[in-house]
């Protein structure tokens, strides 16, 4: 059997996107491995080519018992993870999360295969400026259980010296198709596009900042097509090591990210300033943008889709999906 691509978490937004730029190369050695539960993120691996399905519970004892169970692996993407920002039950978010990513780490470096793993941005916490991951691990305070179950791992490969061989993927706010078995964790580009189909208009929340004005709040937001091949850029430069920031590198506000969904659908630009919820105004982040200076220095060159692009290029897509008209012709394939 040929070396193949192990992919967890490969029926999720990322993962299956991420598979199908891999099937784009003529790759489809793949093994996919998930948690399709209930969900219906099986819908993304439809389109697919993969030599094998395996639920991620039966995955990994089978992996470490057996070098041989699932072919020889030359690089696995472990992308499988809880993603939820609001998930309370921290001992799942530990075995889910760190436990799982430990052990396959662990069998992966043993057995010598490339091991690119998705951390995240959300490891940053509360910090605006400056995300560099030069930061130790220990200084870091993320704001939620999700992103502190990435912490671990990260500050656990960090003191075993495993930097020096594996890739962590600290991926920003990624938006595009195949998020939308995501529930409330899908981007607001999704959740915009069926608003204003159903009432003309998208609620935003207001500034509690003078500095910023309503809706001016900022994010680092990427197209995940962007997202993927950086991924795969990393994946494959033997040199890249460590963590990278999976960015745009620019900030932009949430009206930016908005408008091009009214101006693609044709509708006169609406938006409506709500309340924010006292649960979070004194955790929310007015302001992040990712440093992408260690992922150009690993030989990264590829520009990045301009924000009113992808969202353009994304509506479409969802338009097209449910036969609502758009206006602005898509400019990526």
């Amino acid at each position: 059997m040929s070396e193949r691509t192990i992919v967890t978490g490969g029926a999720g937004f990322i993962g299956s996107n991420l598979v199908h730029a891999l099937n784009a190369r003529g790759i489809d050695d793949i093994l996919i491995v998930d948690r399709l539960g209930r969900s219906t993120k099986w819908s993304n691996l439809v389109p697919l080519r993969f030599a094998d399905y395996v639920e991620a519970d039966d995955f990994l004892s089978a992996y470490e018992a057996d070098p041989g169970a699932f072919g020889r692996a030359r690089r696995i993407f472990h992308l499988g993870a809880c993603s939820a920002t609001t998930e309370a039950d921290a001992t799942y978010l530990v075995h889910n999360n760190y436990e799982y990513s430990k052990r396959l780490a662990r069998v992966a470096l043993e057995r010598g295969a490339r091991f690119v793993y998705a951390s995240s941005a959300a490891t940053y916490g509360a910090r605006e400026h400056g995300l560099s991951e030069a930061i130790p691990t220990h200084e870091l305070r993320p704001l939620n259980m999700y992103g502190y179950s990435k912490t671990l791992f990260d500050a656990y490969a960090e003191r075993n010296g495993w930097f020096d061989r594996i890739v962590g993927l600290k991926f920003f706010n990624i938006f595009g198709p195949g998020e939308a078995h995501k529930g409330d964790m899908r981007s607001l580009v999704h959740k915009a596009f069926g608003e204003i189909r159903s009432t003309g208009r998208v609620r935003l929340f207001k500034s509690y900042k003078p500095e910023f004005v309503d809706g001016g709040q900022k994010r680092d937001f990427l197209y995940v097509a962007d997202a993927v091949a950086m991924a795969l850029h990393l994946s494959e430069t033997e040199t890249a090591c460590g963590l990278y920031n999976i960015g745009s590198g620019q900030a932009h506000t949430w009206v930016e990210l908005v408008t091009p969904i009214f101006e693609t659908l044709g509708v006169p630009v609406a938006i409506e300033y709500v309340d924010m919820p006292d649960s979070i105004r004194d955790k929310y982040q007015y302001f992040t943008q990712a440093e992408l200076d260690r992922l150009r220095a690993s030989g990264y060159a590829q520009p990045i889709t301009p924000l009113a692009d992808a969202v353009a290029a994304y509506v479409r897509i969802l338009a097209d999906a449910s036969g609502v008209p758009s206006r602005t012709p898509a400019r990526l394939s």
